[in-house]
């Protein structure tokens, strides 16, 4: 009885072990340190992986790009929940009113996260962190997604839809389907931004064979992701754009915010080409279908006195 009690405890450490294999944490650092090898070796021989170039030697990105990830629902690991807009129910959260009808299409997926600092999670202040649980108690009311304003950076990068890079030796443009939003990447230090804005002002360099975007002048109107995480004026990004083969880009962005995180946290993702044939950027211009949702109370006649502007 007692052998069989000890091969017990071995099968259930055997058990435990493999749990821990399988766990999101160990998975997360399993993609990070595959991530990590692919960028270094597109870096240190990048001719090994046959990277398409310009005439000038500098890899051709040119194309139509998309990420594969549930990045935009949660830049952090999280599980799955019934919906974005919960409310309290007799026993557990429920969906809000407002989204209930949607059923399993509006349930929200689980996310591995992609944040490959501070053990995958937003370093915030203890303030910060507050106004983020906030923000996500009240997404419905608050995400600029939902009501079509310009995503921002990175965020721009990882909605679920595509974009499309126009590469020349002398320019590097960016246009985007979601809200028909565009960069215009300055390969030489324009200087300060002028002024904030929803993109930013963006100047991109060489580092090898690896783009390096510099992201400043980012009003604080804009989120990282539908869980509320959010930036302030002080915020800066710091992109970087390395091929790996011919069809995949390993996208970085590394956020500084002294405003609202204890330290500078990064984002790690890739890039897919669109191989379809003959396919073209499809254009979201989405503000026409919130116009509904913006400004239908001036069509109904409301009081102005009554009304509260949605943003």
């Amino acid at each position: 009885m007692h052998n069989g009690f000890k091969k017990l405890q071995l099968l259930s450490a055997a058990v435990a072990v493999g749990f821990m294999a399988c766990s999101p944490d160990n998975t997360q650092t399993s993609t990070q340190m595959t991530s990590s090898a692919s960028t270094a070796e597109a870096q240190s021989n990048p001719a090994a992986t046959s990277i398409p170039r310009m005439p000038d030697g500098k890899p051709d990105m040119n194309g139509i790009w998309q990420v594969l990830s549930n990045a935009n629902n949660n830049l952090e690991p999280a599980p799955p929940k019934s919906a974005f807009a919960m409310v309290p129910g007799d026993f557990v959260p429920v969906p809000a009113p407002e989204v209930v009808a949607m059923g399993a299409i509006g349930a929200v997926p689980a996310s591995q996260g992609v944040i490959t600092t501070n053990d995958g999670y937003i370093p915030y202040k203890e303030e910060a962190l507050a106004q983020r649980d906030e923000n996500r108690e009240n997404w419905l009311a608050r995400d600029p997604e939902i009501k079509c304003f310009m995503p921002g950076v990175p965020r721009a990068t990882y909605l679920p839809h595509p974009f499309q890079v126009f590469q020349s030796d002398s320019a590097f443009f960016i246009a985007y389907s979601f809200a028909g939003a565009v960069r215009n990447v300055y390969l030489e230090d324009p200087g300060e931004a002028p002024i904030d804005s929803w993109m930013g002002q963006s100047h991109g360099y060489w580092e090898g064979d690896t783009f390096v975007v510099e992201v400043s002048g980012l009003i604080d109107q804009t989120w990282y992701d539908r869980a509320g995480n959010y930036r302030s004026w002080e915020s800066t990004v710091t992109e970087r754009y390395t091929m790996v083969n011919e069809n995949v880009i390993q996208y970085e962005a590394t956020i500084e915010d002294p405003q609202l995180y204890t330290e500078p946290w990064t984002i790690s993702m890739p890039l897919y080409r669109r191989l379809e044939e003959n396919f073209e950027l499809p254009q979201f211009k989405c503000v026409e279908f919130v116009e509904e949702l913006l400004f239908g109370r001036f069509r109904k006649g409301e009081p102005i006195e009554d009304m509260t502007m949605p943003f």
